[in-house]
């Protein structure tokens, strides 16, 4: 991965997550990118600018009146000189201040001066990341054009655990060369589910699928590659997540249709998911005994479903939405009545009987079920059927770029 050639305007909110920018500017400055630091006054109680000139090899930015820059260049054409604008960390008070047009220092001013791509870090407790009006700022953020990479879950430094550590900084290098990247689908904005979910039965037993989540990290990879910002949200998936992609880890349905809800609007919605169906109605507080004798009795509940709420939105549907289908006989019959049933645009579908090998193993064969008709692919990696399926998937989003 290169970003030669590539200017970054990093400016660097205050929380103790400040500390990762050192390490962002020198994997940066690695594969070719210049890095200008702007540091704001609550960054530099957390890092201080002698460290981040150093690394960063160019002066660190700090005050908007500073009139010797000013006769220089000006905080406008700071503002537009670089390829891409990244806020790290992005704090609760940076996103506010963007999120309503506030420009009161050389950060804000800068962010709302800028006509060049911003990208945002967000690291906050992981209260003030739940907090309603940060959610709002958010959606305001992501309605403007604002490309998000992150929250992580994890431990944080109050001690609390939950989403709202900033990316790591590999993550944020990878999100900053897929966004830099050109290709048809740059600018589309794409969810996709992963993996199975794990419905518990008590703390220690859940029900579950097969389910590697391989299909679905090939998928966003592909997508990536397309230059998409891809939204990814899976369950516990023997696959580890692509690189890039803004990662939300889920347990079960419920957590994942929640997740799919907060992520909106997108331009496309890919439900590779295998979710379970059904659910425990009232999973028990501690481990089930069976020495109190007898079998015990697990009344189920369906879980919702998930493809069919995002196909039938009333606002904010994505423009497509492709579901999966893993079948055991009838293959395009079934997925066909599904698609219809569900309403969504197409189904991917794959006949996943054991003799197969496809659940849990490195190939598939599928086939995709549109208005159109049923349109069988061939056996091939995972990988290509990713590959081609992000394909269509750019020449239906965008036709006139479709890739060559």
């Amino acid at each position: 991965m290169t970003l030669a050639g590539k200017r970054i305007l990093l400016i660097i909110g205050g929380g103790i997550a400040a500390f990762k920018t050192l390490d962002l500017i020198r994997r940066l400055r690695e594969r070719g990118a210049s890095v200008t630091p702007v540091l704001t006054q609550a960054g530099a109680e957390f890092v201080t600018p002698l460290s981040v000139s150093a690394l960063a090899g160019q002066k660190v930015y700090t005050d908007l009146f500073d009139l010797t820059d000013e006769a220089e260049m000006g905080h406008i054409q700071l503002s537009r000189v670089a390829d891409l604008v990244v806020v790290a960390p992005a704090t609760a008070d940076l996103m506010a201040k963007m999120a309503q047009g506030h420009a009161n220092d050389l950060a804000t001013t800068l962010l709302l001066a800028t006509d060049t791509p911003v990208m945002i870090a967000p690291a906050m407790n992981v209260r003030m990341w739940d907090h309603p009006a940060t959610q709002r700022n958010l959606s305001t953020l992501r309605a403007d054009g604002i490309t998000v990479v992150g929250p992580n879950d994890g431990d944080m430094a109050c001690g609390e655990r939950g989403p709202g550590r900033m990316s790591e900084p590999m993550e944020i290098v990878q999100a900053i060369a897929a966004t830099l990247r050109d290709g048809p689908l740059k600018g589309r904005r794409i969810l996709i589910t992963s993996g199975p979910t794990h419905e518990p039965i008590d703390p220690v037993r859940y029900i579950a699928n097969r389910s590697s989540g391989a299909q679905g990290t090939a998928i966003a990879r592909a997508l990536i590659a397309l230059g998409a910002e891809v939204i990814f949200v899976t369950g516990p998936a023997d696959a580890p997540p692509p690189d890039g992609a803004e990662l939300h880890r889920v347990e079960t349905a419920h957590q994942m249709l929640d997740a799919c809800h907060k992520v909106l609007p997108v331009d496309a919605a890919i439900c590779a998911a295998a979710v379970a169906d059904w659910r425990v109605a009232s999973a028990s507080s501690s481990k089930m005994k069976k020495d109190k004798g007898g079998l015990p009795k697990l009344e189920l509940a369906e879980n919702p479903d998930i493809l069919a709420t995002l196909s039938q939105l009333a606002d904010q549907r994505p423009a497509l939405v492709v579901g999966f289908a893993a079948e055991t006989d009838d293959v395009a019959q079934n997925a066909t009545a599904k698609r219809l049933r569900k309403g969504c645009d197409w189904i991917v579908a794959n006949d996943v009987s054991p003799h197969t090998g496809i659940m849990g193993g490195t190939e598939n064969e599928v086939t995709l079920i549109t208005a159109a008709g049923a349109e069988p692919w061939p056996r091939m990696s995972k990988g290509q059927v990713a590959a081609r399926l992000a394909t269509r998937i750019a020449e239906a989003l965008v036709p006139d770029a479709a890739p060559q």
